[in-house]
């Protein structure tokens, strides 16, 4: 019983190592870096030049990072060379030259299409949405000001 369980244990063990996964995040020089973990990373750059980066905030002028998934595996496979030829941008791992090409174009149509929304709904009189029976409720002020930051929110999240 207990060979079973120790099997079951190393079973287990492989399977969640396996499923590892690679994040990067750029310093404050755009230097990037591979970790991990998501636990939160903040950088600063000192009197003198030098880049910093610690798990807490312990200097007045850190800020915190944007952990962007890079791949599944380990920091080990990871090829930080070829990834920063490849690409100033966000690349996905086995993404071929023509897959990469497609995404990017679409994520720029995203983009773009979710600037022209917000700067619409910054432009407009007054917000509405469509009811169920085809009619338009006016938002309060309150209403729009959410509806416009989470539009903010969602178009720099798209254009990033």
């Amino acid at each position: 019983m207990i060979r079973i369980l120790a099997t079951i244990a190393l079973l287990l063990g492989l399977c969640l190592t396996a499923n590892a996964d690679v994040w990067k995040w750029k310093d404050a020089h755009g230097d990037t870096h591979f970790v991990d973990t998501l636990t939160p990373i903040y950088t600063w750059v000192d009197d003198v030049g030098k880049v910093h980066y610690a798990d807490k905030p312990d200097h007045e002028d850190a800020v915190s990072v944007e952990l962007v998934w890079h791949s599944a595996g380990t920091i080990a496979d990871v090829d930080s060379t070829e990834d920063e030829a490849e690409s100033d941008g966000y690349a996905y791992a086995g993404e071929t030259a023509e897959e990469r090409a497609e995404r990017e174009k679409a994520e720029a149509y995203y983009c773009k299409r979710a600037t022209e929304i917000y700067e619409s709904y910054l432009n407009a009189p007054q917000l509405y949405r469509t009811g169920d029976d085809g009619e338009r409720e006016y938002l309060d002020k309150k209403e729009a000001a959410v509806t416009i930051a989470e539009t903010k929110a969602k178009k720099d999240e798209l254009c990033r």
